[in-house]
């Protein structure tokens, strides 16, 4: 074996066993590489393309200072992604950066890289722990890596960094990376973009609900079929056929539906909020049946929990309210990442156990130009709004038309509807979604966009959980213990990533707890760097969690 490549494999091997024997093995029977020296001295590949040129991978005259020009134009990005590995020369030059925490090297054939470590030492990019490298990936499995190991609070920007010739040597594989890496940053960016704005609420809201929770919860329900509202216009001719079927199905109606179903008189027989703006508080002005449990993500503001003599938490996306699940309180866990109230309402169905859920007024979309089913709080809203300047129907018309991505969709001769890149997104993911859940979903017929559901792939079965288990200690004395948690938080020294590989596996689930709320931080005082901003989050944590436990009686 080559002394460069027993020493490259035995250096990566200690840091990705799995992907050091894959070289191991690993023969080429037509070499794509060759070697020359720089005007420098630097040994530099060479590229073999399929007719034949040779072209190299770095500048002739001194790739070294070609390296550090290039990494010279990385501003505010601490996760850097390179196509290709080449010579190592401009990974070299980022790992000479603090600021720049993470590095992803994408490159493909594994045989033609074993070439590379086989002529040259990489050992000074194998030893840096901020580097990490992925051979012969799909477009999924990056977009995968990249939704795992990206975290815009602690790392900032993601940039890529194509090397030109190795990329056009495969214009196909890297042309799939880069759409996995940006399907990837869209789903974090959106994310993102939600904790700025909600972080500190969530975080806050949480805290006050846990203090709020019965001491025993009440037995959850039991029930094989259920009916969800949802507050499309469909629903107000839907609503017939449902008052038949009233008795044969456990009825959830969204926040949104509420006053439309109490309207029809029919009374549910549970009602699910997701939203942590106190906009939701309208959904409740015209009054909620004491009797009725309101299901409410513990991230929802305090004040909708108020509303009822029977709030029920679960625990939705945000990192605090599992852990709470996990550690103190065990409630249903509920997918919310839908982003709206009724894939979480399917969602919490599924995890009580329905074997079959309707789905009514599921519009996602503006059928013959309506909002929403009449009934809901907009009506009163505008009603109460209009005057002669402004009639019933121009507020309506402006709500309507206040996205300037409007689509207007025919459906059927005489039936059309306007559909938003929003509404398409909310029906494409329940319809995915779809997929994956032990329930049956069944939508009615109604004048939106059709809901397309999907095959349910083979699931386990499920036992039903009947009653949450009781707290082992009350919730003040599980939120000191919290905060005594936070507060033991290191600060950071070094790196990014030898902070996250020295914290405790509890440390760690605690951070995690906590970066939603970093991304408002973060957004408040963008000059900070990672080390600050920890600090600041520590900070604000702690005056937080000691003002609710001054303002609730021991």
């Amino acid at each position: 074996m080559d002394r460069f490549l027993e020493a490259n494999l035995q250096a990566l091997g200690e840091r990705d066993p799995d992907l050091s024997a894959r070289f191991a093995t690993a023969t080429s029977r037509i070499p794509r590489y060759g070697f020359v020296r720089a005007r420098s001295g630097a040994l530099i590949p060479t590229l073999t393309t399929p007719s034949g040129a040779v072209r190299p991978l770095h500048s002739l005259v001194d790739p070294v200072r070609e390296g550090h020009r290039l990494i010279s134009t990385v501003q505010e990005a601490g996760f850097l992604v390179f196509f290709g590995l080449g010579g190592g020369f401009a990974m070299s030059a980022a790992l000479e950066r603090d600021d720049i925490q993470y590095i992803l090297v994408i490159d493909y054939d594994i045989q033609s890289i074993a070439e590379l470590l086989a002529s040259k030492s990489y050992l000074a990019l194998w030893r840096d722990p901020r580097l990490h490298i992925l051979v012969d990936p799909t477009g999924k499995q990056l977009e995968g890596y990249i939704l795992k190991h990206y975290q815009p609070i602690l790392y900032r920007g993601i940039q890529v960094i194509p090397l030109r010739v190795r990329v056009d040597g495969d214009p196909e594989q890297f042309s799939a990376a880069g759409e996995g890496i940006t399907a990837a940053i869209q789903g974090i960016s959106g994310d993102y973009s939600v904790q700025v704005h909600f972080g500190a609420r969530w975080f806050s809201n949480t805290l006050r609900n846990l203090l709020r929770m019965q001491p025993e919860p009440d037995p959850l329900p039991v029930f094989d079929r259920a009916a969800i509202c949802a507050a499309g216009p469909s629903l107000d001719l839907q609503l017939p056929r449902l008052v038949k079927k009233r008795r044969d199905c456990f009825l959830i109606a969204t926040d949104t539906s509420l006053p439309s179903v109490l309207y029809a008189n029919l009374v549910p027989d549970a009602v699910v909020s997701i939203d942590a703006q106190h906009i939701s508080y309208y959904h409740f002005m015209q009054g909620l049946p004491d009797h009725i449990p309101l299901y409410l993500d513990l991230a929802s503001p305090p004040v909708l929990a108020s509303q009822t003599g029977h709030p029920r938490f679960f625990s939705g996306g945000h990192p605090l309210t599992r852990y709470v699940a996990q550690q103190w309180r065990p409630m249903p866990l509920v997918d919310t990442s839908g982003g709206n109230v009724t894939y979480a309402a399917v969602s919490l169905a599924d995890c009580l156990g329905a074997e079959q859920v309707e789905l009514y007024g599921a519009d996602f979309a503006y059928p013959l130009g309506r909002s929403y089913a009449r009934g809901t709080y907009m009506y009163a809203y505008f009603d109460a709004r209009q005057t002669r300047l402004a009639s019933l129907e121009t507020l309506w018309s402006a709500f309507l038309y206040r996205s300037p991505e409007l689509k207007w969709i025919q459906r059927g001769d005489a039936s059309w509807y306007y559909e938003t890149p929003t509404l398409s997104r909310y029906r494409r993911l329940l319809e995915e979604k779809t997929a994956f859940l032990r329930s049956q979903v069944i939508p009615v017929e109604g004048m939106g966009a059709p809901l397309r559901i999907r095959t349910r792939q083979t699931v386990p079965l499920r036992s039903r959980l009947e009653r949450p288990f009781s707290a082992s200690i009350p919730a003040r004395d599980f939120l000191a213990t919290y905060r005594q948690k936070v507060s033991g938080l290191p600060p950071v020294a070094g790196t990014v990533q030898a902070y996250l590989q020295g914290l405790s596996e509890e440390q760690g689930h605690i951070l995690t707890t906590l970066l939603p709320l970093a991304a408002t931080i973060q957004h408040r005082k963008p000059f900070l760097n990672t080390g600050e901003l920890l600090a600041v989050l520590r900070e604000w944590t702690l005056k937080k969690i000691d003002a609710i436990l001054g303002s609730v009686r021991a």
